[in-house]
């Protein structure tokens, strides 16, 4: 924001009688820092989001990722080797008037899979109430020991 721009918003603190309304000027920059705070704090989550919990069953990996908030036509998903791409994207609704924005809009997550990945398998994906629920197939790799 310019200098120009600063004068003309705390231009409006000056009383009729040419004081400061110095608390306007304190609520004016408390709500500034604020809003400052909620778009860091919204850029933070959108680094580390989402959670994710992986568990082996039976032939497959089960990926569990939590997308509160974005419909299935806002995610995409890709497999490249044992990399998994989840982006999601939201599109506001509401524009006007924001006071504190925390919710993540964007979602760009890189993750290495733990196993080997069979390549022509079918993966399933589900997405119920903001939970995504993927079935990735895995190579068995390795032989069972036998303890004596």
């Amino acid at each position: 924001m310019g200098l120009l721009a600063v004068i003309i918003k705390l231009s409006k603190f000056i009383t009729k009688n040419g004081d400061l309304d110095k608390m306007g000027i304190v609520n004016y920059m408390a709500k500034e820092v604020a809003k400052e705070i909620g778009n860091k704090s919204r850029e933070f989550y959108e680094f580390v989001l989402p959670p994710v919990d992986m568990y082996l069953e039976d032939d497959s990996l089960i990926a569990v990722i939590d997308l509160p908030g974005f419909d299935k036509k806002d995610i995409r998903l890709t497999l490249n080797k044992n990399i998994l791409s989840v982006t999601a994207e939201k599109h506001e609704t509401r524009t006007e008037n924001p006071v504190y924005k925390q919710r993540p809009r964007v979602i760009d997550k890189k993750i290495p899979l733990p196993v080997q990945v069979k390549d022509d398998d079918v993966i399933s994906a589900k997405l119920v109430q903001g939970v995504l629920t993927l079935r990735i197939p895995i190579v068995k790799n390795g032989k069972q020991i036998s303890i004596e």
